[in-house]
């Protein structure tokens, strides 16, 4: 609504209306923007319904009571179906009505004069045919001071130039008419005589102590006529529409076909009329089929090419001009055509989003488990953002015809009806898909980032760990990581080709790794606190990040062809083989300190 005011602000400020005009201005304004504002009320209004339910755990205890999310929201699916025949009969009925009622008031309002407030030092050109300049005002008095006028009503050769040291201006009592007080000052104008040389114009000059004069300037609000608007798209119904659209395109075909039907005609009126009135051709006219206008115009003198060029300059001239007119003609009625299928789309895609906005608003309620007017809000504003400036776009791209009118009108429907399909599918299966955590964490495997381990003391344990088998285990495992690092040569880089178009074999670091996380697992039930601060210096690797980064051979062998992504890859696996090289010997390391401990722990 706001923006709606500060789109029309300079028309209404400075005009002296009426509480019950502004009223009635802002009534329609409210209802024509009704349609547009409900999708976004159903959308806030399913965030906050459903977050609340996520947020006091009820939708919780209703799954957990064997009800399914689309039985929970099956009453208010039929309430969404009603609001959108709702939205429907409203748009097809009222919106017109209230668009047209809405713009002869904006009309009236704009052909309303404004109020009369002459500004200090500066020219005043609201009154027709007059310009107003006053020095200073007194504001207690309402006396002008140094007034000088400018009248241009019988135009600017036949000025009236009226000075005055002082003047005070009022409306009459209808309010149709200026009353203009002047004193002590001097009236200059041009005397009109026909025929009188432009350089000896005589002219009238008056002194005067006081001068009275009625100006016209009716300040009172008029209501224009209603029909003004008739031929507006948005002032029309369906059937309306529908029928306008049928008569435009039947119109379009008809000047079509009649400016086809003309240009055939003169074409061949031209060639007859050439033909008739060629001298060199005449003779030979019944034997001559076709005609060469080069051979023709090689053999006339220079005076007749010269007149031949010029007339067909003059007739191309003609010509494009004619059939400019033509072209703008036709273009405007496909505008108009375009215009009312735009209107006709509109009435269902408006109602169809205020299902759409609660297949989006309700599972996504039910995920975020936030309610109140917070979050709900944000989120609720964004998603109707993203939607009108799809709906923007593909409404200029409709109404411009670079796009099909109904592709261009339904576009944000087939964008956000999958994303609301989506959402709801996922909030059936309790998917944690706006789980900030999980996107986190895929972004630091991605980029290397591991977490840390943090495992403490536990306060009970039930069965201390078997340390004469875990220090063996120790010991075979930094065996055999020693021998896989000497082996595998993690520190040097490896052929680009052979990396990506080997085949694929089992790593046996992902054997050790998993056998050092069950070592550690073991000990993490140890009361030794020096044991448990040992095994918390252990690095998370990750097992397959310095291997091809896909399972399937093809999709890898591919990566490696297209040479930006696949030599992304190859220093990544490379960087990542380094890190393993480390790890490993820290992982040698601490099973060396872990060794030391446990020895005094038996």
């Amino acid at each position: 609504m706001m923006q709606f005011i500060w789109r029309f602000i300079d028309d209404l400020v400075g005009k002296g209306l009426e509480v019950s005009v502004l009223a009635e201005f802002f009534f329609y304004a409210a209802l024509t923007l009704i349609p547009v504002s409900l999708p976004l009320a159903i959308l806030l209004a399913s965030l906050i319904t459903f977050g609340n339910f996520g947020e006091r755990f009820e939708l919780l205890a209703m799954k957990a009571a064997g009800i399914s999310l689309f039985k929970i929201i099956r009453p208010l699916i039929i309430l969404a179906l009603l609001l959108c025949g709702t939205s429907f009969v409203f748009q097809n009925n009222i919106g017109p009505i209230a668009y047209q009622k809405l713009g002869t008031l904006l009309i009236s309002i704009r052909q309303k004069s404004p109020e009369l407030e002459i500004p200090e030092g500066l020219f005043y050109n609201e009154i027709d045919g007059y310009n107003i300049y006053v020095k200073s005002k007194n504001r207690e008095t309402g006396l002008l001071h140094d007034v000088t006028i400018y009248q241009f009503s019988e135009g600017f050769d036949n000025a009236r130039i009226i000075v005055a040291d002082t003047g005070r201006l009022a409306l009459t009592a209808d309010k149709k008419h200026l009353y203009l007080h002047l004193y002590n000052g001097e009236l200059f104008e041009n005397i009109k005589q026909p025929g009188v040389n432009s350089k000896n114009i005589p002219y009238r000059r008056e002194s005067f102590s006081e001068k009275h004069a009625l100006i016209e300037f009716d300040t009172n609000f008029n209501m224009a006529d209603g029909g003004i608007l008739d031929k507006q798209a948005s002032a029309k119904n369906i059937n309306s529409l529908q029928l306008s659209i049928d008569s435009m395109r039947y119109v379009n075909d008809s000047v079509g076909t009649s400016n086809y039907d003309f240009a055939i005609d003169r074409a061949f009126k031209k060639i007859d009329s050439y033909r008739s009135s060629s001298d060199s051709l005449k003779l030979a006219n019944s034997q001559i089929t076709s005609i060469n206008a080069d051979s023709v115009l090689a053999t006339s003198t220079l005076k007749k090419k010269q007149n031949v060029l010029n007339l067909a300059k003059r007739e191309a001239e003609s010509l494009s001009s004619e059939w400019s007119f033509k072209k703008f003609e036709i273009s405007n009625t496909d505008l108009d055509i375009r215009r009312h299928q735009m209107a006709l789309h509109e009435k269902i895609t408006l109602s169809l989003a205020c299902l759409v906005f609660f297949f989006i608003g309700t599972p996504l309620g039910a995920i975020i488990r936030k309610g109140g007017l917070g979050m709900p809000v944000v989120i609720s504003v964004m998603i109707f953002i993203i939607y009108y400036i799809i709906n923007t776009m593909g409404s200029k791209m409709a109404r411009e015809g670079e796009w099909e009118v109904w592709f261009g009108m339904w576009l944000s429907t087939l964008i956000l009806a999958p994303v609301g399909g989506f959402l709801a599918y996922k909030s059936n299966k309790d998917a944690v898909i706006l789980n900030s955590d999980t996107y986190m964490s895929w972004i630091k495997t991605v980029i290397g980032i591991r977490p840390q381990r943090h495992m403490t003391r536990k306060e009970v344990v039930i069965d201390d760990p078997n340390y004469s088998e875990c220090y063996e285990q120790i010991t075979h495992l930094s065996n055999r990581l020693e021998e896989y690092r000497n082996t595998h040569k993690l520190r040097s880089a490896q052929s680009y080709i052979k990396l990506w178009f080997k085949t694929k074999t089992n790593d046996p670091v992902d054997e050790y790794l998993g056998e050092l996380e069950l070592i550690i697992e073991e000990l993490s039930n140890s009361s030794s606190l020096e044991i448990i601060n040992t095994i918390n210096k252990y690095p998370v690797i990750p097992h397959r990040a310095h291997t091809l980064p896909f399972k399937l051979e093809w999709l890898d062998r591919a990566i490696g062809v297209i040479l930006p992504v696949g030599i992304f890859f190859y220093f990544r696996i490379w960087f990542f083989r380094l890190r393993l090289a480390k790890d490993i010997q820290k992982v040698i390391e601490i099973n060396k300190e872990l060794k030391i401990i446990i020895d005094k722990n038996k």
